[in-house]
């Protein structure tokens, strides 16, 4: 194994430490950070349902929903610190995911895609309708912070960090003979099937780890915000995050971490309310034309052209 395996976990870690040296005492962009962090691990969960195996899922948010209710619900309910609801917030989505794609991942992209559309609508019911326990439409507040000094610099370092390891363990994956065999159920799976290869199960373990990641990304959102309502992590989240893993290249560790930074900065920087809409989805639209693998396919156009260049010669 060598040190090109951490190179993307390096990456992360150094991009985060030079942007924490120069938002430093800044609120506004700190918090922007927190947040960009959180959208990067809903967007890494795409990547390993639809990049790594081809699962075209637009329930992410409604994964991370799940896992932020069950620490809201042991918070606010229970007394139970972040910690213990860190790990219901993980594995309930994980586990609840695996028999879901059982269910759903033969259908061709379009069903699976109405099918999770499906599920989040009638999750995001469930947690209107759910009364007191759930907080109905109001919703729950006061959930306690995230563990750590209540300080926005050191909030930067554990979310950012948080992000890195996610990226250690999937580099990881991707690199290992098991993650090769979730890339060959996304090129072919009646090839992967000759091969010897459980292609539903394989669907449902690259399922039941997107969902749990997102989990992850819902416990972070639920302790930093401090409140969760039904409109907090609804459908439309999805839809962002699918786009952001896209647009950085969803095949790649570091493409959706590139598509969650380049897109929240857009929407943050982007001039007025009335128009952002037109902006963002231009940009959008021009990022797909010139990139349609997403921008860490730009990396390659610079080796080809020196390899064009040289064969000219």
């Amino acid at each position: 194994m060598s040190w090109l395996t951490f190179r993307p976990t390096l990456i992360v870690v150094a991009l985060a430490t030079v942007a924490g040296f120069f938002i430093a005492g800044n609120l506004f962009w700190l918090d922007t950070s927190v947040l960009m962090a959180i959208y990067a691990l809903m967007a890494l969960s795409v990547g390993v349902s639809f990049g790594l195996c081809g699962i075209l899922s637009v329930a992410q948010a409604a994964f991370a929903a799940l896992g932020a209710y069950c620490t809201a619900i042991l918070s606010t309910h229970y007394g139970a610190p972040p910690m213990v609801g860190l790990l219901v917030a993980v594995a309930l989505p994980a586990a609840f995911a695996y028999p879901f794609a059982r269910l759903v991942t033969n259908m061709s992209h379009l069903g699976l895609a109405m099918a999770t559309l499906l599920f989040s609508s009638m999750f995001d019911i469930v947690l209107r309708e759910g009364g007191d326990f759930t907080g109905g439409y109001i919703g729950l507040s006061g959930l306690p912070p995230l563990p750590g000094p209540m300080d926005a610099g050191w909030l930067h370092g554990l979310v950012w960090g948080i992000v890195a390891l996610v990226t250690l363990m999937l580099t990881l994956l991707y690199a290992s003979p098991y993650g090769a065999g979730l890339k060959s159920v996304r090129n072919d799976a009646l090839r992967a099937a000759a091969d010897g290869i459980d292609v539903a199960h394989a669907r449902s373990v690259a399922l039941s780890l997107s969902a749990g990641i997102a989990g992850l990304a819902g416990w972070l959102y639920a302790h930093y915000i401090s409140y969760l309502g039904p409109d907090s992590l609804g459908s439309s989240m999805s839809i962002s995050v699918l786009l952001m893993a896209m647009v950085g290249g969803v095949t790649t560790v570091l493409g959706p971490i590139l598509g969650a930074v380049a897109l929240t900065l857009l929407s943050t920087l982007l001039p007025g309310a009335e128009s952002a809409g037109m902006f963002y989805g231009g940009a959008l639209l021009l990022v797909l034309l010139i990139a349609p693998k997403g921008l860490m396919s730009l990396r390659d156009l610079l080796p080809a052209r020196s390899a064009a260049k040289g064969g000219q010669r």
